[in-house]
Order: C-alpha cells, then sequence, then structure tokens
C-alpha cells in the first residue's frame, strides 16, 4: 500500500489503480461488524434491501409481513458504536401497506424522492417519500415476483414487473399506465433486471429455465434467448436447448459494467454471460445452493479488481470471484435463510436480510486486531488472499 502511494504521490501511477486496490483490500475483509447494529422493526422474514445510489445513506427493507422499513446509515452520533435507526415504516397500521410479502423495493435511481414496492398483493407502488403516501398504485392479475427501473435511463421511465403471468409487463411512470408486454416466456417471470449500459435493453428469467434478453423498442421485443449449451446441443433435443439453466431461473444481476450478466437457478449453478453476444462464458462456481421458490436478490462488488459477487447460501452468504468463480469465504451470522443482499459500493459495505427477521451489516476490518500479551512483538508475515495479490498486480496492462 505504501509503494502504491508513493507512485501515486509522484505522478508514476493512475490514481484509479489505487483507489482500485484499496477496495478490493476492504471487500475480503468484510467482517459481521460488533459496533454496528441495524434496527429491528420487521416481525418477519425480510426478502428485499435497496440502498439508494444518489448519496448510498438510505437503505429499504421489505419483509413477508408486508411492511416497508427506511432506514438512515450514517452515523449521527459519531460514537464507535451505533445502530442505524429506522427513520419511518410503513407498518401494518398504515391505511396502504400492502397485505402481503413485499419481495421487490428500489428507490428511485436519481433522487430519494420516491421510492417504489411490489408485492404478492399482485400490486406495485410508487411511493412519495416525504408523505409516505403512494402516488400511484399498479394492478396485475398474477403475484409479482420482481420489479426493476432502469439505473441509466433518461429517454424513458418504464418499470419492468416479473408476476406469475408469463409476460413481461413495462409499465411507464409517466402515463401511469401498463405501456406494453413482452411475450416468449413459457412461466412466471421471477427476475427482472435493466442493463445499466443500454437504457433499452432488459434481462428476465423464468421460471421455464430461460433467460431472455429484451430490447424493449422492438416490436418483436426478444433479442435473444440464452443458451447455456452455446447452440452445440443436438437439434433433436430442441426443448432442452435455449435453456439458461436446467431449473427454476430466479436470480439475475449486471455487472457494474453491464458487459455480462450473472444468473442463479434453482439447478444449483450460477452462470455468467457476456450480455453482449449472449454466450456463456462457462465460468465454473461449483454448487450454488438454492431452494428459494421466488426471486433471490444477490449483488455484485463495484470498482473492485477483481470483481466478487455476494450470493445467499442458505443462512450464510458465499464471496465468488465473478470471472474467475472461486469462492473466496462464507460470510456466517444470521441464524435462517438468507434472502437477500445488498451492495453499499461508496465505503464496500454489504447488508444482508433474512428469514430471522435481522439485517445484518458486514464492514471492512480495520485491521488485525492483536491481543494485549503479544502486542510488543513482531507480526509473522501473513499470506494474502490470492484474488488480493492480483488486484495488487503491478502488471502494466492494468488501466
Amino acid at each position: 500500500m505504501l509503494g502504491l502511494m508513493a507512485a501515486r504521490q509522484a505522478g508514476l501511477d493512475d490514481p484509479a489503480r489505487l483507489r482500485r486496490a484499496e477496495r478490493t483490500r476492504r471487500v475480503l475483509s468484510l467482517e459481521l461488524n460488533k459496533d454496528r447494529d441495524v434496527e429491528r422493526i420487521h416481525g418477519s422474514g425480510i426478502n428485499t434491501l435497496d440502498i439508494e445510489p444518489v448519496e448510498g445513506r438510505y437503505m429499504l427493507s421489505g419483509g413477508s409481513d408486508g411492511v416497508i422499513v427506511l432506514y438512515d446509515l450514517e452515523n449521527l452520533s459519531r460514537k464507535p458504536s451505533y445502530t442505524c435507526k429506522a427513520l419511518f415504516s410503513v407498518g401494518r397500521s398504515h391505511p396502504d401497506v400492502h397485505k402481503f410479502s413485499v419481495e421487490t423495493v428500489q428507490w428511485y435511481p436519481h433522487d430519494t424522492g420516491m421510492f417504489t414496492s411490489s408485492s404478492f398483493d399482485k400490486t406495485l407502488k410508487i411511493w412519495d417519500t416525504n408523505t409516505l403516501q403512494p402516488a400511484d398504485t399498479f394492478h396485475f392479475e398474477g403475484t409479482v415476483y420482481s420489479h426493476h427501473m432502469s439505473p441509466v435511463a433518461t429517454k424513458h421511465c418504464l418499470i419492468a414487473v416479473g408476476t406469475k403471468s408469463p409476460k413481461v409487463q413495462l409499465c411507464d411512470l409517466k402515463s401511469g399506465s401498463s405501456s406494453h408486454i413482452l411475450q416468449g416466456h413459457r412461466q412466471e417471470v421471477l427476475a427482472v433486471s435493466w442493463s445499466p449500459r443500454h437504457e433499452y435493453i432488459l434481462a428476465t428469467g423464468s421460471a421455464d429455465g430461460r433467460v431472455k434478453l429484451w430490447d424493449v423498442r422492438r416490436a418483436s421485443g426478444c433479442l435473444s434467448t440464452l443458451d447455456q449449451h452455446n447452440g452445440e446441443k443436438s437439434k433433436a433435443s430442441s426443448e432442452a436447448a435455449n435453456t439458461a439453466h436446467n431449473g427454476r431461473v430466479n436470480g439475475l444481476c449486471y455487472t457494474n459494467d453491464g458487459l455480462h450478466l450473472l444468473t442463479i437457478g434453482t439447478d444449483d449453478r450460477m452462470r455468467l454471460w457476456n450480455s453482449s453476444t449472449g454466450e456463456n462464458t462457462l465460468v465454473n462456481y461449483g454448487k450454488v445452493c438454492n431452494e428459494s421458490r421466488k426471486g433471490l436478490k444477490f449483488a455484485i462488488s463495484c470498482g473492485c479488481n477483481p470483481e466478487f459477487a455476494f450470493v445467499p447460501y442458505g443462512s450464510t452468504i458465499a464471496v465468488y470471484t465473478v470471472f474467475t468463480g472461486e469462492l473466496i469465504t462464507m460470510l456466517r451470522g444470521h441464524y435462517s435463510t438468507v434472502n437477500c443482499c445488498v451492495f453499499q459500493p461508496h465505503f464496500q459495505e454489504l447488508y444482508s436480510g433474512s428469514k430471522d427477521c435481522n439485517i445484518l451489516a458486514w464492514i471492512p476490518a480495520l485491521r488485525e486486531p492483536v491481543p494485549d500479551d503479544i502486542s510488543e512483538k513482531p507480526l509473522p508475515q501473513q499470506h494474502l488472499n490470492p484474488a488480493y495479490e492480483d488486484a495488487w498486480s503491478s502488471s502494466d496492462d492494468e488501466g
């Protein structure tokens, strides 16, 4: 680190490299923080979390009880130990509370004045953060599993919605109506995600084992259906061809640059796809235990080298390197199944929600604790994690 800082100070090194190295170090040292708690409000399992991208300060959570809570993650007390307080909640006594389980919450990407929520009660609600009243409500014929707003769109205000119907619904915030429908899946749509690179490109995952990429400007809509065999399977078994997983696809997440798409299925597999060509990159993550019957919310780091995926794995969170498939560590702390996790890129923090009703904060360790009786002795040389060593490579091709 001192060498990197000296090179940066002398103008001999790219400032982005030092930034990447420190971000990577922080992610590799994530641990359950004993000094930071998140106030426990939910009376049942937590299904979804989202941190607003503007300041990275406010977090939403949605639970199986239909309750939505907004937390302030900032340490206003400036004390080493503190609790992230709930600023408000849409509780069971609220007249507009969701009747059933909240499956997805998301902040409006451009400011904190609005957020969205969708539920098993067949509704998607647009909330005014200041008044805590729904500004609009969209109704559907079936259970809503997932919804997503584009983080980069400037020319449209479409919300993609996955429901029990095989049709993907697009709701327009400007008109307040369901603008059009994308047809192609055969079973319910469990996960939807807009590309962070192209504002009109949408990825959807379904219980039919398929992942489809759409350009919502096109009449036909569907650009491609991802094929785990990259087209090499015999045409005789056309039913098995063009499936991304041999089970329900219940999780999607783009890498931050939008060049790759990570998918998870109930076949206990995770796959990485080139989002431009639709090619399966064949990265082997091993068995990724996934017994969820609905959407699974996982996260990918931002600004690290290599990038990491944080995936709910039973009562733990598995941390993988995205492009090599290496399992780096398992974060343990929950007492029951983890349903969701969200990454805070400003400070490389991770928050996770579980059926145990708790939200846990995983914070980078400042340094290795040293017992008092050996604090005067020199510490033995410690071996770095291989991924950590890669991140600090001095190769000339780093940008």
